[in-house]
Formats: structure tokens, sequence, C-alpha cells
């Protein structure tokens, strides 16, 4: 069958993955309403292209932070790849360097951090910090991203405590035997890792906004903060000197009937005001998706479910296809829109409806 768009890419999934699998990486939490509005907010959106725009020659590179990405989508940080595909993050590692854009590994990886880092030498990589009760192991996960080359961390901030997901209570989820959340085993070796494959309630559910200080004193490392959905947290993420915001929603598995992350985007993007860099994930299914979050003012996007899709179909070799629709789609909406770069995109080119 031709894999031509990303949703072709999910029907495979939905179709070979076990199901237990499929539902963890599908779940919503409660009515899953925030996960179906990421999509459905992208469909208000209509453009305002302009026409006899020479589109002979097209730029789809951007930068984030600095460095320079084929184009502007990125893979967003998600747990247990290797539900996925047998190689797991490894795989997903190999498939981003090879597209040359950005992969956030998670800390629930089933690969460690070391093992990522070896898939994939010289690719760009971010890691997804949780902070957890015991932050020794939290402090160790930080310096072992710094030395292994990782190139920014990335703090979620939008899980407290985990969200209710129907359908991985009623699966009673658990890690199979052989799989492990690489990068934290020694640190709860013995436990009772029920939860996610870690034991219930390790997450530290008192962090504030004065840990991103003692974050900044473990580390060089640019820090992103991801999970900002109001301009009250993008003004305080600015004020404690974070260098990026992921505008994110947790793929609706958090806090149901929120947002959707598009439409959150606009608040952040006018807070921020163009001090520190804009990204936004959750929702993204086409390269006209991408087209519209760039002229809302994102720098990039990510894609979670997607990258996931992708593995599930052919490994490495999957999401690097999934990776080309999107480019070879954002391409042409870019082209159709009447922009030839990256740089041309803006607030002009979209319309938001009254709907």
């Amino acid at each position: 069958m031709a894999m031509v768009c990303l949703s072709d890419f999910e029907a495979y999934a939905k179709k070979y993955l076990p199901k237990i699998a499929w539902d963890y990486f599908a779940a919503g939490a409660d009515d899953c309403v925030t996960r179906d509005e990421n999509i459905l907010a992208y469909k208000r959106i209509r453009f305002r292209p302009r026409m006899l725009q020479d589109v002979s020659v097209m730029d789809i590179r951007t930068k984030i932070l600095g460095t320079e990405i084929s184009f502007p989508v990125g893979i967003a940080p998600t747990g247990f790849h290797q539900l996925a595909w047998p190689d797991g993050e490894k795989s997903t590692a190999r498939a981003a360097r090879a597209m040359n854009t950005c992969y956030i590994a998670s800390t629930y990886s089933t690969c460690t951090l070391e093992e990522i880092s070896m898939a994939a030498p010289g690719g760009l990589r971010w890691f997804q910090l949780y902070i957890h009760r015991n932050r020794a192991a939290s402090q160790q996960l930080v310096w072992r991203a710094q030395t292994l080359g990782f190139q920014a961390l990335v703090l979620t901030t939008d899980v407290p405590y985990t969200g209710k997901r129907r359908d991985d209570i009623r699966n009673g989820f658990r890690l199979p035997p052989h799989m492990k959340v690489k990068n934290l085993e020694r640190d709860f070796e013995g436990d009772d890792c029920s939860e996610y494959g870690l034991p219930p309630n390790s997450l530290d559910p008192s962090v504030t906004w004065k840990d991103i200080d003692w974050l900044r004193s473990l580390t060089h490392l640019p820090i992103i903060i991801k999970g900002i959905l109001t301009k009250e947290d993008a003004e305080l993420a600015v004020r404690h000197g974070v260098q990026g915001i992921i505008v994110s929603n947790h793929g609706g598995r958090q806090l149901d009937e929120g947002p959707a992350t598009i439409d959150a985007l606009v608040e952040v993007v006018e807070a921020v005001r163009g001090r520190v860099e804009v990204y936004v994930d959750g929702g993204i299914r086409k390269g006209s998706d991408v087209l519209k979050a760039l002229a809302l003012g994102a720098k990039c996007v990510f894609i979670g479910r997607p990258a996931l899709w992708g593995l599930a179909y052919k490994g490495e070799e999957g999401l690097q296809e999934v990776l080309r629709i999107l480019q070879d789609e954002f391409r042409l909406s870019m082209a159709l829109a009447g922009c030839s770069s990256v740089s041309e995109i803006g607030r002009h080119l979209v319309q938001l409806s009254k709907l």
C-alpha cells in the first residue's frame, strides 16, 4: 500500500500494533476532548494566499537556538518507542539525523541516553526532563545529557501527576517484562514500577518556577519549558530566563478541556514578543498545519504520535518517510500560499475563523 499522508501511517499502526501499545500511544485524558481539539483547531484556520510570487526556488530551512535544520518540524519527546519498533529510540535518533532535524529524547525512553547518542553521532538532540521526587536521579540525568552532547534541556511542566487515561486503566497498562525506563533503571531497582515503568507517584508535584534556577545551577545547556498554554506562564518563563517555550498540552493526555495548542500559541507568542523562541506540538498532521503554526508565530513544530506511527510502519525508514511527506507537503503549501522562504511566512497568511 502506498503511504501518501500521515493518516495512512496511523491506520497501519492501529491495525498492526498490539492493542495495549496502540491504546497507550493514542490515549487522551478523560473524554479526549483536548486530544481531538488539537487536530480540529487547525481545520478552523484559513489561508490568505498571495499570487504571482516567484516560488521557482524554495528554501524551507530554519534555525532553532542557532542550529540549522532542514525544515521546521522536529520530533517531540514521547515515551517507550520500543512498543512501536524493536530498536526504539535508536531508530528515532537515526531518522532525525538522516532528515537533519531535531529529536527531543524523553526521560521515559526504552533506550539509554548513551545508546541514543551512539546510534546517531552528530545528530541534533535535546533532552526532555521530568523532575522526580528523587532529585539526585534527575540531577544525574541532566549531567549525563550534557556530557553526551545533547544541546538543550526541555523541562516538562504539565505532569505534577499523571492524567487519567481510561484505556490504560482498562488495559492495566504495564511495560512488557523485557522493556524498562532505561535511563532510571538503577534509581528505582527493586521498586514497584507499575506506573508507566516507574513507582507510583515518583514525579515531584512540588516543582515550581524556582526550580528553573536549580536546573540552571546544574547545567550550562539552554533550558526550554514545555507545557505552557497561557500568557501569564509565558511571561513567567521569560522572566525566569528560559531560552524557549514549547506550547503543549501533552497531546491532550493531562488536563482535558484545556485549549488546543494552536489556539494557545497565539496568546503565548503575543506575550513573549520575540524575546524567546516559541515552538508548538499537538495536532500536526499535514504540511499545511506546519505552515499555519509558523504563520501564527511558531519557530518550529514538533510531532509526537505521527513519529510513533512511522516507527510502527518500518522503524527508522518509516519515520523518515513520515518526515519526508510532511516536508514535501510543507514545501508545496508554502509555494501555493506565495512564500519562497520561511522568513516570508507571517500572520498575514492566515485568518482565524469566527466559528
